[in-house]
């Protein structure tokens, strides 16, 4: 025992030796005084140890091990339009999942399917009185076109006005855009929600009821919209003029608390917007891409497209108190009129904690 204690102590001496030298190469730090020097050694410990911490941190982030699941409405338009524009080149792995409306994308979110949604202001308002608060928060949001959102009458139909289909049969999707703005065109022309027997049926359901004869109208968007225009239905009024063409970008908080998802979220909000500006600048080969899965002439996407980027052009944008205060008032008209549970303050599912990444986007 004698013999370790005297190696330990031979190991030691040089070591405290060397430390008095190395102190007395500077003079001490004193508080409050500005003329003592430091030692450069002790920047460089200093410099290390501060490095050490900030490394741990902010560890480096390995996106490669990172999978996010992203839902899409319609024919798969992100997938599809980033591997057109060369997007999907990601350091981490998307799964894409397709929903008919993002209603279902939020349905979807709730059961904590998917990291990050997109659907219009509606969907997150009644997602929101789910009991888990519908497990979202929404983090940034999509500028885009109103076109295509319409409420239509089937071919031969009698109908002139909106105030016409007091007594009938209308389809509509619950709980999205068409939910919405058919609910105001309703009270533009004097009618009341129970003046109408409305029938809460998917996009493809209900374009099926209003081909077939079982409903008088639908309110819809999208693929059905145009599909509906093939099968001889026309427009009795359009909800170009009533939406805000704020589209809501939701994740979970799962995903936001996850430092690997939360970086491939920003990236991919990041793409999204490169996406858009591709589209504007290939009008043309966007448009045969679109007219191809939608089952539509080509010249009819183009313009729509044009219409569409000049109306509002597609943008990612950080989120700003003009946007909850959409929502709010649209929360407030479902409310008015008892189609919510109780009445809600949409900002308690709005997070800013993005938006400084977020403004970057555009720069």
């Amino acid at each position: 025992m004698m013999k370790r204690i005297q190696q330990l102590t031979n190991r030691m001496i040089p070591l405290l030796l060397l430390t008095g030298m190395l102190a007395g190469c500077g003079s001490t730090e004193s508080s409050g005084s500005s003329s003592e020097t430091t030692s450069p050694l002790a920047n460089v410990a200093t410099s290390s140890a501060k490095t050490v911490v900030e490394a741990s941190a902010k560890p480096e982030i390995d996106l490669s091990k990172v999978t996010i699941n992203v839902g899409q409405t319609s024919w798969a338009t992100y997938e599809k339009g980033f591997k057109e524009a060369g997007l999907l080149d990601t350091p981490y792995k998307i799964e894409f999942s397709v929903f008919q409306g993002g209603n279902l994308q939020m349905e979807a979110m709730a059961a904590g399917h998917l990291d990050l949604a997109t659907s219009s202001e509606i969907p997150p308002i009644f997602a929101a009185q789910a009991q888990n608060g519908g497990n979202f928060k929404i983090i940034a949001v999509r500028e885009g076109s109103t076109l295509q959102q319409e409420l239509v009458i089937p071919k031969g139909s009698p109908i002139k006005s909106v105030a016409d289909l007091k007594g009938k049969k209308v389809a509509y999707v619950g709980n999205t855009t068409a939910h919405y703005f058919l609910l105001k065109m309703l009270q533009t022309a004097g009618l009341g929600w129970k003046d109408i027997e409305a029938v809460n049926l998917t996009t493809s359901d209900g374009l099926t009821a209003l081909v077939g004869g079982n409903v008088d109208a639908l309110a819809s968007y999208g693929n059905a919209i145009i599909s509906a225009h093939q099968n001889g239905a026309t427009t009795l009024a359009s909800a170009k003029d009533i939406l805000s063409g704020n589209f809501t970008l939701q994740a979970t908080p799962a995903a936001l608390q996850d430092a690997g998802k939360r970086a491939a979220i920003v990236d991919f909000l990041k793409r999204l917007d490169q996406f858009h500006e591709w589209t504007r600048n290939n009008q043309q080969k966007w448009a045969e891409i679109t007219a191809e899965n939608t089952h539509q002439p080509v010249e009819t996407a183009l313009n729509t497209l044009i219409e569409g980027e000049t109306q509002r052009p597609s943008r990612v944008v950080p989120i700003t108190l003009k946007a909850i205060s959409s929502m709010q008032d649209v929360a407030d008209t479902f409310n008015e009129v008892g189609l919510l549970k109780q009445k809600i303050d949409v900002s308690t599912f709005w997070s800013q904690e993005l938006n400084e990444e977020i403004k970057k986007i555009g720069e």
